[in-house]
């Protein structure tokens, strides 16, 4: 009698295939992660964004000339890059007491999630030209394109 200690092809193909799935779970969980994390950093920029916007406009009472280009002279930004999303801009508002940061080409899972968890340094948040607020946000206000555009207004 003749021991065989080898193991099948239908065996083999079997552990390729558990091995595929355990792949693909991994590269999407690594995937949504890095998606996350991106919007949490975009997030915290926004936030610091704000805080030197306030230090350096402070002496002129109002926010009325302030862009991207501006900031950046200031040394409030290091960049023109934008957060997170395609292009963006930084704007007066209401005659210059106010001022918006303006978001464009969004996903839908960063318009999501900017609309989800509000931030509480903005006054209001305006999604695709609709002014939202904590308990009107929802789904519907974002596009399935990357052509959604998040303006968050500070005072």
């Amino acid at each position: 009698m003749r021991d065989e200690s080898g193991r099948s092809l239908v065996e083999i193909i079997g552990i390729l295939a558990i091995g595929a799935i355990m792949t693909a779970g991994a590269v999407s969980m690594y995937s949504m992660i890095h998606g996350n994390q991106t919007r949490a950093i975009a997030a915290a920029n926004m936030e610091q964004l704000v805080r030197d916007t306030h230090i350096l406009m402070q002496s002129r009472g109002d926010y009325s000339g302030i862009s991207v280009d501006y900031l950046i002279k200031a040394g409030a930004l290091k960049s023109d890059h934008a957060p997170i999303g395609g292009s963006w801009s930084v704007t007066a508002e209401e005659g210059g007491k106010k001022f918006a940061i303006n978001l464009t080409e969004l996903s839908v899972g960063e318009c999501d999630y900017f609309i989800t968890a509000i931030p509480q340094w903005a006054y209001a948040v305006r999604v695709n030209g609709l002014t939202i607020d904590a308990s009107s946000a929802d789904a519907d206000n974002c596009f399935s394109s990357r052509t959604n555009q998040i303006s968050f207004i500070v005072e």
